[in-house]
């Protein structure tokens, strides 16, 4: 029998998961293994972990889950180049053809073929992952380890912030969940105008204030697209970033975005969303955009200019600290919205 690990697998297809004793992976060729030392839960984890239609659709079971790490490098495959043993590292969790037109074409994060650590691969909550060497992101050493695992959803907030310009226009983020405050923090560090931040959730509200936020709305008080509208003098926001999901709030989002102004899209709804699609989009000709993980790996470097040059930081948004054993307390708080990030340190 090989050697063996203690991970973190959703089981069976509902809601829950087992921590339980599985085997450490063995590498490939092109592969190396990374010795976990710290991870953070997504919002997708929540997804797998509560198991709503879009798990039900897309996770594979059994399986380790988890894709936001931070680790080091401990044993590489034989073609393996540019990573070596000793190198700390996180990577990028879309695992793509590299055949296809779109990978072949600059849009690689929409590959087709896409395998996706943690959600169709093997993941990161346990003590060791295989990764693509590919898809290696190497961090300074000196980067602590709670820190470098955020990189995956301050990707997420970074593609959605940059996905059109930003200078000087009012934002408005829909959903300041995790990486809704992150974004709040790339808005601010890439020179937004107003940003407005909006949430049911009070405690996420007052997290959002403390990011940067120049106001809130909690959308359980007021109608959003009518607030977002007074504070605009009646225009409407110039940059929406639609992070909840929630069906209610997509439609209000389009309704509070200006003429000629632009939404990307990143939360993902569990279920189908009515729209006005001639009024809220083609008469007001709006750019759309739908958002999912990070450019490969435009992203990557966009993220690491803001980071080395200090200009997010992301130790504000780490609310609570567990080890992996605590998962359910976690992934409790997670649901409840009691938190900004959560890290397991392994």
């Amino acid at each position: 029998m090989g050697a063996t690990m203690i991970g973190l697998v959703k089981e069976h297809r509902g809601p829950g998961a087992t921590l339980k004793e599985v085997p450490v992976p063995t590498i490939g060729d092109d592969e190396v293994l990374v010795h976990i030392k710290a991870t953070s839960i997504c919002g997708t984890d929540l997804h797998i972990y509560n198991w709503d239609a879009w798990a039900d659709k897309t996770v594979l079971t059994p399986n380790v889950f988890g894709h936001e790490f931070a680790g080091i490098v401990v044993d590489i495959g034989d073609r393996v180049r540019g990573v070596k043993i000793g190198d700390h590292v996180s990577a990028e969790g879309h695992m793509i053809c590299g055949t296809c037109k779109a990978c072949r074409t600059g849009n690689g994060h929409v590959c087709p073929n896409t395998k996706s650590f943690g959600i169709t691969a093997p993941g990161c909550f346990a003590e060791y992952a295989v990764v693509k060497a590919s898809n290696i992101i190497h961090n300074a050493p000196e980067l602590p380890f709670e820190i470098a695992c955020l990189q995956d959803p301050l990707g997420n907030a970074v593609q959605t912030v940059l996905s059109g310009d930003i200078v000087g226009k009012t934002v408005a983020i829909i959903g300041v969940g995790p990486i809704g405050l992150l974004a709040i923090k790339v808005a601010k560090a890439c020179g937004a105008g107003a940003i407005y931040a909006v949430d049911i959730n009070p405690n996420r509200l007052k997290m959002a204030l403390q990011m940067g936020a120049d106001v809130t709305i909690n959308a359980m008080e007021a109608r959003t697209s009518e607030e977002l509208r007074r504070l605009t003098d009646g225009e409407g926001v110039e940059v929406v970033l639609e992070m909840s999901g929630n069906p209610v709030a997509i439609a209000d989002a389009f309704e509070a975005a200006a003429n000629a102004g632009r939404v990307s899209l990143l939360g993902i709804p569990t279920k189908e969303v009515s729209l006005d699609v001639t009024n809220q989009i083609i008469f007001k000709g709006l750019k759309v955009e739908g958002i999912t993980g990070r450019k490969m790996y435009q992203t990557w470097y966009q993220m690491k200019g803001l980071l080395n040059q200090h200009r997010v930081d992301l130790a504000s948004v780490i609310t609570h600290r567990f080890t992996l054993d605590q998962y359910e307390e976690a992934f409790r708080l997670m649901h409840e919205g009691q938190c900004g990030k959560i890290v397991f340190t392994h």
